[in-house]
């Protein structure tokens, strides 16, 4: 980001007005998109666009089933083509009355942090519309859905370990890139991060999605304390949890999470489960390190022949490193995109695949 717009950001949140302490504040929209949108447009270098509902409707053949592809806590997802001719996903915000406010809340973070980043693990927002009290957001489509669908059968393709690797270097990547504060001046913790928000483009590679719940973090501080504990259940950080401090090793268990998920194949939380088997840390954490355990758990949808046993015990030691209960005792995002890489590596090269193919890792 260039130094004027940072240095206007940094102003921007040193003002004693209350809406700039708190740039999040709920307003009706009809107080906040006169004054905010050539603020957003402005942001990034290649544009945020505004739609109105005539052009979203047009996109979507007035929201034909056809094109749904999704629905979500949010609303509906639609598959939808701009008068340019890009093919979109379009976000339909659709909230009971009693959490319009809360949506309207993360409308506005989305399209306030979104506009501010761009990394290739990041899903690029091309717009939104607010006109009256419907509310879109139009992001990049991406051709491969969401990790969860692939991992659970509702994707015909499956995911061999090569592939399950660079997903999780890909979302490393972007998570260590919203950690590093190297786009604002201070680092943004996600909060949600899980593997329903990570997006897979026509190459699989990995993006991370929905910053409705994303916090940028005090500066000068590595912690947040809050009372109102928010995220998704299966991802939740203990420590967050029990005290309500927000730190970027918040992000970072949730990380710990979705390399589970890659490695077995199971869900997060699986209710269908009996009582002691419901939570995928809590059933898997004790044998991340016993490699004839660990045998176990390898989700059997992936080929023996696509991963080392040394490369999937480098994984799991990882992955339970990021998963332990003391935040200060799990790794930066810098360091699992480090050791990713290693282990990517170490799986390339033991099955003789040359590092020409490995460089496609990106």
């Amino acid at each position: 980001m260039p130094f004027g717009l940072v240095s206007a950001w940094n102003k921007r949140r040193r003002s004693k007005s209350q809406d700039h302490i708190d740039p999040w504040i709920y307003k009706p929209a009809g107080c906040w998109q006169i004054e905010d949108q050539s603020h957003f447009v402005k942001r990034r270098n290649h544009g945020t666009s505004v739609f109105t509902l005539k052009e979203m409707e047009e996109a979507t053949s007035s929201f034909k089933d056809e094109n749904l592809v999704g629905k979500g806590g949010f609303g509906k997802v639609y598959k939808g083509t701009l008068r340019s001719g890009e093919v979109v996903a379009i976000k339909k915000m659709e909230l009971p009355p009693f959490k319009v406010a809360e949506g309207e809340r993360e409308f506005r973070v989305e399209v306030d942090i979104l506009s501010r980043l761009d990394h290739p693990n990041l899903v690029s927002l091309i717009g939104y519309c607010a006109d009256g009290k419907q509310r879109f957001l139009v992001y990049e489509f991406m051709l491969n859905g969401n990790l969860q669908d692939h991992l659970n059968g509702i994707s015909v393709a499956k995911m061999d370990w090569p592939l399950r690797l660079k997903v999780a270097l890909g979302a490393a990547r972007g998570l260590a890139y919203l950690h590093s504060g190297s786009a604002l001046g201070i680092p943004i913790v996600h909060r949600d991060f899980k593997s329903t928000n990570i997006l897979l483009s026509a190459n699989f590679d990995a993006k991370i999605s929905d910053f409705g719940l994303a916090k940028m973090m005090p500066e000068d501080q590595e912690m947040y304390v809050t009372t109102k504990v928010l995220g998704t259940f299966g991802y939740f950080d203990p420590e967050y949890t029990s005290t309500g401090k927000l730190t970027l090793h918040s992000d970072v268990y949730a990380f710990g999470v979705v390399l589970l998920e890659l490695l077995t194949g199971r869900r997060a939380l699986d209710l269908n489960q009996g009582p002691n088997d419901q939570n995928l840390v809590l059933q898997v954490r004790h044998i991340l390190n016993d490699r004839k355990k660990l045998r176990k758990v390898i989700d059997p949808e992936m080929s023996r022949s696509s991963y080392t046993i040394e490369s999937i015990a480098m994984y799991a030691n990882l992955a339970s490193r990021c998963v332990r209960a003391e935040s200060s005792e799990r790794p930066s995002m810098t360091e699992c995109v480090k050791e990713l890489q290693v282990i990517f590596y170490t799986n390339a090269k033991a099955r003789g695949i040359g590092m020409h193919t490995s460089s496609r890792m990106g």
